[in-house]
């Protein structure tokens, strides 16, 4: 980029390596995280299933940065690997409400500030997990497939304007999160992976520096993969 824009995003697992990618290209970048690295220049504490949390944080960078061009939302739980009829009702909304009311408390508080940038971009994590419904995941199946469908509905809300809304669906990409698992559901998306691997955090930063750059100014309401060949629609 080297066009100073500001962006957001998180700061373990996924969102560092997005911010620190888009960093290097010489965007400004907010980190907000329930658990922030506070070694970070720019770091911002927030629970994204409270709005007024949020509004603080959308307050702060517009007092500091004055304004938004680029939001990149990745806070996720997985929660705990078992059967459906197994699972405690209370987890289970818990994991609903991280990722997908946490999708939409960050759309409304962030979207009407990155309306005010001539261009902008917003990325929302999603997953394979939320096209295929893995067995033993689904809270954060059903949450994922929600994040998907409120991306393509928002992006069609904005598709006159010069705000450009899509999804990002990663098969087991190696992280934290992955902490959250069994060992045996992990492996089990690995023996699944036609590359016979976990994908990198990387290469993950490297699809969303396209995803917010002036070579995807067309697509709006799209949910890209990075899935190792796996993802067959």
């Amino acid at each position: 980029m080297g066009d100073g824009r500001r962006a957001t995003g998180g700061g373990r697992g996924l969102g560092r390596a997005i911010v620190t990618r888009l960093a290097r290209d010489g965007a400004t970048v907010w980190v907000l995280d329930a658990e922030p690295d506070k070694s970070l220049s720019r770091h911002l504490t927030v629970d994204v299933t409270r709005p007024a949390a949020l509004r603080r944080c959308a307050n702060t960078i517009l007092a500091e940065s004055g304004g938004i061009d680029i939001q990149i939302h990745c806070a996720g739980m997985a929660g705990p690997t078992q059967p459906l009829v197994d699972s405690d009702p209370d987890i289970w909304r818990r994991v609903v409400d991280v990722n997908l009311m946490g999708t939409f408390e960050v759309c409304r508080c962030f979207v009407p500030l990155l309306l005010e940038r001539p261009t902008s971009w917003l990325v929302n994590m999603a997953s394979l997990a939320g096209k295929e419904g893995a067995p033993n995941a689904s809270a954060y199946s059903a949450a994922k497939a929600g994040v998907m469908a409120l991306t393509k509905s928002l992006a069609r809300e904005h598709a006159h304007t010069g705000l450009r809304i899509n999804a990002l669906a990663p098969a087991a990409i190696d992280t934290e999160l992955l902490g959250q698992m069994s060992p045996g559901h992990v492996q089990t998306m690995i023996d699944k992976s036609p590359q016979g691997r976990l994908g990198r955090p990387d290469e993950v930063g490297e699809l969303v520096a396209c995803m917010v750059s002036e070579a995807c100014t067309f697509n709006s309401g799209a949910v890209f993969d990075l899935s190792g060949g796996r993802a067959v629609y």
